[in-house]
């Protein structure tokens, strides 16, 4: 029976990790490839035969599709050359759109490997309704139990097991799942892609600005094969070419994966900010299907041409200051060594503190409570039969019990109590993952509960969480 791995303290030191592959930090860009510009013609696996039909017509009746109709009420009409145009239908609806971003260990020119780890994931999250994004990295050896029954792996096996193993679904729907059964963020889509769409991307909108904010001076980066192609880059704001913006991504540069990721948010933000502010994306788009020859064999997805389009139009619309971005850092792991010969370290996850940034992050604040309800109804409330979660955040002991003891006697359905990640919360917080009306509005009102959080998570394992503050009496208690 293998061993877990032996938590260690963090130290002060400057390994030379394996460097993050350039196939992965792909997708990386494929992140708000997806959500602004180049996504209108980076995927076209999954619609091969629409894209190589694609026709763009045009005519004195303005925007039309290809079989001559008038384009539909409420698109986006784009331009073409000779005066014809496209159109492409905006995002209609409400819901958060979360995204897998797999960035898997893909040679360029490798046809007979079948099976390959994710170097890179990142999930990013769009809430059309509030127009707000979150991009958000995962480290790769971050140690999770992969949901197949083959127990406790590094993250980075979740996409090979599930393409060597034939998982229903393959790869991505294992890797999902194991996003899902560890860190609870439901992902709706995914997109799996290797290196070479990245250099392609970069040197198709000219490449990209960047403020470097230290030089860089690495005489052991990786070429394409198994030798070295030194990197150096001077301090300060630098214009980076798609190689250049690849070894920027992925350089060891002496430093963390973590160091690492947050590189690689920059190359993707200023990606979205060379498309936006050159107001490239129409001629983009209609760089489709010649793209696609070039890229069709790098990527992957389970979304469509008029999903993906869809979605780089509605990303137009979310300013700069509404995305969020974040890494699972030291703050949320600590350095752990799995034994073995030779031994593995490995990132083992702070759960609790994970589970404050997934709130933090993926829950949509409401100034009025998710509630529809305005009187509470008891045998409403009894039928919900909602599962409540309570967190102690307020730092007394036996709160979270106490106040667990007392729903229950109220007929409430107590699935979980347990110690909020930080016990300063000065306020009491109300999460409402799924719908559950009546007893959410019988908690606020009983409580005088004032902040209530929209989880709109479907898949949750709790319909309701309760975070207590330092606000909070538990009923009947001193």
């Amino acid at each position: 029976m293998s061993q877990g791995p032996q938590a260690t303290p963090r130290l002060n030191r400057r390994k030379r990790e394996p460097a993050l592959p350039s196939w992965a930090v792909g997708a990386l860009v494929g992140l708000f490839v997806l959500a602004t510009a180049l996504a209108g013609y980076l995927v076209f696996t999954s619609v091969r035969d629409f894209v190589a039909s694609w026709q763009i017509t045009g005519g004195p009746l303005g925007p039309q599709v290809a079989d001559g109709t008038p384009g539909p009420q409420g698109s986006s009409p784009v331009g073409g050359p000779d005066n014809t145009s496209v159109t492409f239908q905006k995002w209609s609806g409400t819901d958060r759109v979360t995204i897998l971003i797999l960035g898997i260990d893909r040679r360029a020119g490798d046809q007979e490997t079948t099976a390959f780890r994710s170097d890179t994931m990142l999930i990013a999250s769009i809430d059309p309704a509030a127009k707000t994004a979150v991009m958000l990295s995962i480290p790769r050896d971050l140690w999770v139990e992969i949901p197949d029954g083959s127990g406790n792996a590094k993250i980075t096996e979740a996409n090979f097991k599930g393409d060597a193993y034939q998982y229903p679904g393959g790869g991505p729907a294992l890797a999902m799942k194991t996003v899902k059964h560890n860190l609870g963020i439901g992902v709706d889509h995914y997109v799996r892609i290797d290196f070479t769409a990245f250099e392609t991307l970069v040197d198709a909108i000219g490449g990209i600005e960047v403020d470097n904010p230290e030089g860089i001076d690495d005489p052991d980066y990786p070429d394409g094969g198994y030798g070295f192609e030194p990197f150096y880059l001077a301090a300060g704001r630098q214009h980076l070419n798609g190689h250049d913006a690849l070894r920027y991504a992925r350089t060891r540069h002496e430093s963390s994966d973590v160091d690492r990721a947050k590189r690689q948010q920059q190359v993707v933000m200023a990606v979205r900010e060379k498309v936006l502010s050159t107001q490239s994306l129409p001629q983009l788009l209609l760089q489709a299907p010649t793209l696609y020859q070039t890229l069709n064999q790098s990527i992957q997805t389970d979304l469509t041409l008029d999903q993906m389009v869809s979605l780089a139009l509605l990303a137009q619309d979310i300013p700069r200051d509404q995305i969020t971005q974040a890494v699972i850092d030291y703050h949320y792991v600590e350095e752990g060594i799995l034994p073995g010969d030779p031994p593995q370290s490995v990132l083992i996850p702070l759960r609790d503190k994970i589970r404050e940034l997934v709130a933090d992050l993926f829950t949509t604040s409401a100034a009025a409570a998710p509630v529809v309800v305005q009187a509470d109804d008891p045998v409403a409330r009894a039928a919900e039969g909602a599962r409540v979660e309570v967190l102690n955040g307020a730092g007394v002991e036996g709160l979270a019990g106490r106040t667990a003891d007392w729903l229950k006697g109220q007929g409430i359905n107590v699935v979980s109590v347990d110690t909020a990640s930080r016990s300063d919360y000065p306020n009491s917080v109300i999460v409402v993952y799924t719908t559950k009306p009546y007893t959410a509005y019988w908690l606020q009102k009983t409580f005088n509960v004032t902040t209530v959080l929209n989880g709109a998570d479907p898949n949750s394992s709790v319909d309701v969480q309760i975070i207590l503050g330092q606000d909070w009496q538990a009923p009947g208690g001193p």
